[in-house]
């Protein structure tokens, strides 16, 4: 069999986009706001992690122009030789003192951090315990590990319990977990997780991409949400979806972070990341600190289009972060075809088939930020009615759709 079998065996691209579906790699001109063009056509975004809306903002925008200016466009090497500068330095120090930890480490992607975190961290001798709908990046790390992995259903503390008291044994054991889910939107049982942790001598990596800027009194994500932020071992964020940028880190103990820095191969032998991309991450970490009002206007704007897609007749979920799927029992092509529905009419939403959820199931992810308009949600809310009523998603509309259509 040729090595290339399965990439010309593979035609579901060209399938979908000969049927006029197909929803990926959509080319976006100008800025990723809360409206982008696409094809020279005004959509709605309601597909992307910006949350806070910063992607675009004046000073956002002026700190990574500066940073080009002072350091250049790149740093031609890894953060290991010859790739750091005191602007990655400076972030480290800020994100520490952020989440409230000893020490962290910037990686050059949110994925590098949990690919290159978990199987350095462990060993052979280790056992992981780590939620099926985890990310894919914590999927990697796992896969690359010398450890034992196991796999327990989501959010079934249970089952997680039963794993470790089969392990009780193993010395090494590491819980790892998303804080936020990012296809469901869902809120891990954290104090559920802290508990078992330390009852069964577990550390806990807790993955806050979704949950940062989101949750908390601060945004510190969801150790803060549950008050439990001293309680985390090892916390995970990424700069790609509040802060605006590309880029991820580790944060926890001095000596583990020390390890990390030290050993861990996707920090090592891969570039550091830009200037611009870590100025700008700074600046969107001081107006996340300084605006707490973008996270008010966040959730107000995820409740209205959340609670008025409920009323619209949809199965939302009941995540408490910024996502919110529309929950589909429906196939990969006629998920594409609603997708596609709602894209002409004006939305740029994200099809979710499997893998990415569980076989027979499929989802339009929706996500908000703080720069949406109440417009813009009732333009939103507007559009699901009319997609969810041709293509028998709904009821006939009630008075959420009525009052969307009507601008009232």
């Amino acid at each position: 069999m040729s090595l290339f079998k399965k990439c010309y065996d593979y035609r579901d691209p060209e399938e979908a986009r000969a049927a006029g579906i197909y929803p990926y790699f959509r080319p976006i001109a100008g800025c990723a706001g809360p409206h982008v063009i696409v094809d020279g056509k005004e959509k709605i975004m309601i597909g992307s992690n910006n949350y806070l809306g910063l992607a675009n903002h004046p000073e956002v925008l002026a700190a990574a122009k500066e940073a080009v200016d002072r350091y250049g466009a790149g740093c031609t090497g890894s953060r290991f030789l010859n790739g750091n500068m005191d602007i990655h330095d400076e972030l480290e120090e800020r994100l520490a003192r952020f989440v409230q930890k000893e020490a962290a480490i910037v990686f050059s992607t949110g994925f590098f951090v949990n690919a290159g975190t978990i199987p350095t961290i462990t060993s052979r001798h280790s056992v992981i315990l780590s939620d099926r709908e985890n990310h894919a990046s914590i999927a990697e790390g796992c896969q690359l590990s010398l450890g034992k992995v196991i796999r327990y259903q989501s959010s079934d503390m249970d089952a997680l319990e039963a794993h470790l008291k089969r392990q009780q044994e193993v010395k090494e054991k590491l819980i790892v977990s998303d804080g936020v889910f990012s296809m469901s939107g869902e809120v891990c049982r954290l104090a559920d997780m802290v508990r078992l942790a330390k009852q069964y001598g577990a550390k806990l990596l807790i993955d806050e991409a979704h949950a940062l800027g989101v949750l908390g009194d601060h945004g510190r994500g969801t150790g803060e949400h549950f008050k439990l932020q001293q309680e985390v071992d090892l916390v995970m964020g990424t700069f790609s979806k509040s802060l605006a940028s590309i880029g991820g880190f580790l944060a926890g103990p001095y000596e583990v972070i020390s390890y990390v820095k030290h050993h861990a191969r996707p920090l090592i032998f891969s570039a550091s990341p830009p200037p611009a991309s870590i100025a700008v991450a700074l600046k969107s970490l001081e107006i996340m600190e300084r605006e707490p009002e973008l996270r008010e206007k966040l959730h107000r704007n995820t409740d209205m289009a959340k609670e008025g897609l409920k009323e619209l007749g949809y199965n939302v979920g009941s995540g408490e972060a910024a996502i919110v799927p529309v929950n589909l029992d429906c196939e990969r092509d006629f998920t594409f075809t609603v997708a596609q529905a709602l894209f002409d009419r004006g939305l740029f939403s994200t099809p979710v088939i499997p893998p990415a959820t569980p076989p027979g199931k499929s989802a339009i992810r929706t996500s908000y930020m703080a720069s949406h308009s109440e417009e813009d949600i009732k333009k939103v809310l507007q559009v699901f009615a009319e997609v969810g009523e041709e293509f028998g998603l709904i009821g006939r509309s009630n008075s959420v759709a009525a009052a969307a259509q009507t601008g009232q």
